[in-house]
Formats: C-alpha cells, sequence, structure tokens
C-alpha cells in the first residue's frame, strides 16, 4: 500500500486546496482576457471548448476512473505490481485512440469549422488545441491511478503547476496575437493551453518517478494469482492483458456513455445557444458575445465553490470503491451523508452572495456589470449543481454508470428543448438559455439523489435542511444590511465587508444548531492541531 496514502477527508481536503487555489488563479485569465480580447473573443474561445470536451470524452472518458477503481482494489490486497499493469494497460488504450481522433481532427478541421460550428473564425483556435489531446490522455490515465491508490497529492500538484502555466502563457500569446486579430489571439490562449497541460504532465512524470525509486519493482511480473477477480484465470502474459483490458473497458465504457451525453449536451448548447440568438434576431457577432459572456463570465463565477465537491467526489470514488469490495454498508453511508452535508453547507453561502450581488461581483470582476444579471438568476439552481458531482460519483463508484447515463440523457435532453424554445425568443434571449441550464441542473441531481437513495438508502434529515435554509436567509439579510448602510470608501470594500461578516455569522449559526463541529473541523489536516 502507499505510504502516502490519504484518508477519504484528508484526500479530499488536498483537493480541495488545490481546487480553489486553482479556481481562484484561473480568475486571473477571466477577468483579464475579456478585458484584452473582449466578450466576441471570448465567445470564440468557448465555441472551440465544447468540441474538445467531446473529443477527450471519448478518448478518455471513463478510463481514468476504471483505472482509479481497479488500482483501488489492488492495493487494498497489497499487489502493487496489478496496480502498476493496469495503468500501462489503460495508458496504451488512450494513446491509441488520442492519436487516432488527432489525425482525424486534422483532417476534418476545416468542415469543422465552417459547418459545426456557428463562427467560422474558430479555425486557427481548434487547430492550435488539437495536439493538447494526447497530452491531457496521458495525464488523466496517470491521474487515475495515483487517486486508485488515494495518493491526491500528485493530482493537486500537477492541476496547480498546469493553472499557472496556462494562465501566464494563454495570456501572454493572445495579447502578442492580438494584432493580427481575435482569432489569432484566440488561437494564442489555446496554445498556451496546451503548454499548460504539458507542464502538468511533467509534474505527474516526476511523482511518478519518485515512486518508481521508492518501490523499485515497476519492472515486475504480477503473478497469476495477484490479478484481481475480474482477471480471473489468465493462462498467458497476453491473455492476462487481454483480461486486463476487459475489465478496464468494462467500467470505463458505461461512464464515457455518461459522460459523452454531458459532452455532447454541451456541444450541442454552444450550438443551439448561438442559433437562437440569432433567430431571436441578433446578429452572429453579438451571439458570440452573449454565449462568451454565458459561458466565460458566469458559469466560471458559479463554478468556484464546486471545488469542494469536485475534490469529494473525486475522493468518494475509491473511497466507497474500498467500503463497496468489504461489504461496508454502514462506511458507505457515512462517506455519503459527509459529502452531503459538506457540499450542500459549503455552497450555500456563495449562492446567497451571487443572488444578491451578481452586478456588482461582475463589475468588480470583469469591468462590466451586465453579466452579473445572469449570474443572480442562476445562482439558486446551484444548489443542485454543487450536489451533483458526489451523487454521480456515488453511482460511479457502486456500479451503477447506467442510471447516471439515463439521468444525465435526460437531463441534457430537457436543457437542450427549453434553450430551442426560449432562447429564441426575442422577449427572453441569453435568459432563456440561463432557465434551461438551472433547469437542468435541477432535474439531473433529483434523479441522482433518488437513485442513491433507492441504492444505498441513505437519507439527510429535512430538519438539516431547513436550518441550512435558516441560516442562509439570516445570512443574506446581514449582508444586505451591511451592504446597504455603504460606510466604506469604496464598493469592493463594501462587498467584502458583507460578504466576510455574513459568511462569519452564517458558521456561527451552523455552529449553533450543531451542523458541524470541532470535529467537522478537526478532520481538517490544517485545522486538526488547533482541535486537538
Amino acid at each position: 500500500m502507499s505510504p502516502r496514502k490519504q484518508t477519504f477527508i484528508q484526500g479530499a481536503m488536498i483537493l480541495l486546496a488545490a481546487g480553489l487555489l486553482n479556481r481562484l488563479l484561473g480568475f486571473v485569465p477571466r477577468i483579464a482576457l475579456p478585458r484584452l480580447i473582449g466578450a466576441e473573443g471570448v465567445g470564440l474561445v468557448q465555441l472551440v471548448f465544447p468540441f474538445f470536451i467531446v473529443v477527450l470524452t471519448i478518448i478518455t472518458g471513463g478510463l481514468p476512473l476504471a483505472v482509479a477503481k481497479l488500482v483501488a482494489a489492488a492495493d487494498s490486497r497489497g499487489d502493487a505490481e496489478e496496480a502498476v499493469r493496469i495503468r500501462r494497460t489503460a495508458l496504451t488504450i488512450a494513446l491509441t485512440a488520442s492519436l487516432a481522433v488527432c489525425g482525424l481532427c486534422f483532417a476534418l478541421s476545416d468542415w469543422i469549422s465552417s459547418s459545426l460550428m456557428t463562427d467560422p473564425r474558430v479555425h486557427t483556435a481548434f487547430l492550435a488545441i488539437i495536439p493538447v489531446i494526447p497530452l491531457v490522455a496521458v495525464s488523466s490515465i496517470w491521474r487515475g491511478y495515483f487517486q486508485g491508490k488515494q495518493d491526491m497529492l500528485p493530482t493537486a500538484v500537477s492541476q496547480t503547476v498546469e493553472t499557472v502555466i496556462r494562465i501566464v502563457l494563454s495570456l501572454t500569446l493572445a495579447f502578442l496575437f492580438l494584432p493580427w486579430g481575435l482569432e489569432a489571439a484566440a488561437a494564442g490562449a489555446m496554445i498556451g493551453t496546451g503548454a499548460g497541460e504539458l507542464a502538468g504532465l511533467a509534474a505527474l512524470w516526476l511523482h511518478l518517478r519518485g515512486e518508481l525509486r521508492v518501490r523499485g519493482s515497476d519492472k515486475g511480473e504480477p503473478s497469476n494469482s495477484a490479478l484481481p477477480a475480474t482477471l480471473e484465470k489468465p493462462q498467458t502474459p497476453a491473455s492476462a492483458k487481454e483480461n486486463r483490458t476487459r475489465a478496464l473497458l468494462r467500467i470505463a465504457i458505461p461512464v464515457t456513455g455518461s459522460r459523452m451525453i454531458g459532452s455532447l449536451s454541451y456541444l450541442f448548447e454552444s450550438i443551439l445557444t448561438a442559433r437562437a440568438l440569432i433567430a431571436a434576431g441578433l446578429v452572429t457577432a453579438a451571439a458570440t458575445a452573449q454565449y462568451g459572456i454565458l459561458q466565460g463570465m458566469v458559469i466560471p463565477l458559479l463554478l468556484l465553490p464546486g471545488s469542494l465537491t469536485f475534490s469529494l467526489a473525486t475522493s468518494l470514488v475509491p473511497s466507497l470503491s474500498e467500503a463497496a469490495a468489504r461489504g461496508d454498508r454502514p462506511a458507505i453511508q457515512k462517506r455519503l451523508h459527509q459529502s452531503m452535508r459538506l457540499a450542500v453547507v459549503t455552497g450555500a453561502p456563495f449562492i446567497i452572495l451571487m443572488a444578491l450581488f451578481g452586478r456588482p461581483i461582475c463589475g468588480l470582476i470583469y469591468g462590466d456589470p451586465e453579466p452579473g444579471a445572469l449570474l443572480s438568476l442562476l445562482a439558486p439552481a446551484a444548489v443542485f449543481l454543487y450536489m451533483q458531482a458526489p451523487l454521480q460519483a456515488a453511482l460511479q463508484a457502486l456500479d451503477r454508470p447506467g442510471t447516471a447515463l439515463f439521468n444525465t440523457f435526460a437531463g441534457a435532453l430537457v436543457k437542450l428543448v427549453l434553450i430551442v424554445q426560449l432562447a429564441s425568443k426575442p422577449e427572453l434571449g441569453i435568459r432563456g438559455a440561463v432557465i434551461a441550464i438551472g433547469a437542468n441542473m435541477a432535474l439531473v441531481t433529483l434523479l441522482h439523489w433518488i437513485s442513491v437513495v433507492r441504492l444505498t438508502g441513505v437519507r439527510l434529515l429535512p430538519g438539516d435542511f431547513l436550518k441550512i435554509g435558516a441560516a442562509m436567509t439570516v445570512m443574506g439579510a446581514v449582508a444586505l444590511w451591511i451592504w446597504n448602510m455603504g460606510k466604506l470608501p469604496g464598493v469592493w470594500l463594501d462587498l467584502l465587508a458583507a460578504g466576510i461578516i455574513s459568511i462569519v455569522v452564517y458558521l456561527l449559526l451552523l455552529m449553533t444548531m450543531k451542523l458541524i463541529d470541532r470535529h467537522d473541523a478537526a478532520r481538517i489536516p490544517i485545522l486538526r492541531r488547533f482541535f486537538k
């Protein structure tokens, strides 16, 4: 077993710290890029990403999750050699698929840019992002390997390195290429993204080399008896590898299908939103700019608190897989309860602040308060978004990826239909797309929740929700009171004071109502020494 293996909470908190840092750092280009290339330039960048995400889903999809699950199972038996074999097999699959897809994308780049996307100016940016595909394929497998060993530090470090390099080079290259037009500037931002992925991959490679030096047995051949239950009775090394491949694909394909629904939904969302806005009376450039505001400015702010739910979901998969392998139902329910409670409790104050102060927040960050109206409109639905990641991770870890696939498909279908129906109305426009996205968040989360309850019997007490709702209400009232006083010399100071004081009040209320206590704080590595 890895000497760096962390507990569920420790692993989640390591990823949380990295996730929060990366999200905060990620706001540097989110703030600077709109000021540098405008909403229209951001729109060009955002039109490329949905297709890119679809391609990555096809290549990797559920492979990192499959690697994490099988490695966790092997590691729980102390079989480090089999974990290495799993990593190598998955790496072969991902690299082969990524190189094939890269060639296809280069060959069809003209058609994709001119026919599939709504703005042909994305062609150069699309070409610039294609070489990133193999880099992401390799890094995703290595991250899945470390996560399966419940060592979240390599993932956290690589994500931070990738974020820093991407920020610096994306902004620098976008600025340097801007004299050649928005198309060239968007391509520069994509090249910076590729450089960041390469740096993150290098960080993972260094961690892998360190592990090999410590263990010193990476080249060893696993014995047949060491293979997991899904790889029984191998006759030869070739048949063992074939069975290992089947075990990976058995887990990965349903998960890939589920994520493919989400990725295709994102792609169709970008296409249909732009076309619906044009149908509502906007010209192509204006439609691209409006979509850039929604996906490049509003959604990133909404996703900032999701760093916790992402870290919880990532740590939840190997933790639940181990508990399920032992048949430990109380541990499964405990982990689910921990993650759901943390997701709701931590997401609630951000929802209040974004709903109440959307315009001043966007005015300070982007120099334009207009996106704040969309942020305030979408913020209440974010509670479903923050709950969604742990629930989906639970379904996948408990071998119910088909259920997650159906739920995701149902939500995507509803969202796309609503975008066509609502965003094409001149009186709604981009607000129609916001309503559709909010409906998708609510529907998918509720379906996931029903599925998890039926599967595990886990319950969140209604009283907990009432207490959180009461704390949110008081927090909102305190924040508005401080904001309306306007005693400080500057809007940003008033906003900062309203946010900090109201969050402190919120936390005190949670402790008073015993939704969190000193034992919860003591589970966080940084705070443990203060609560012994």
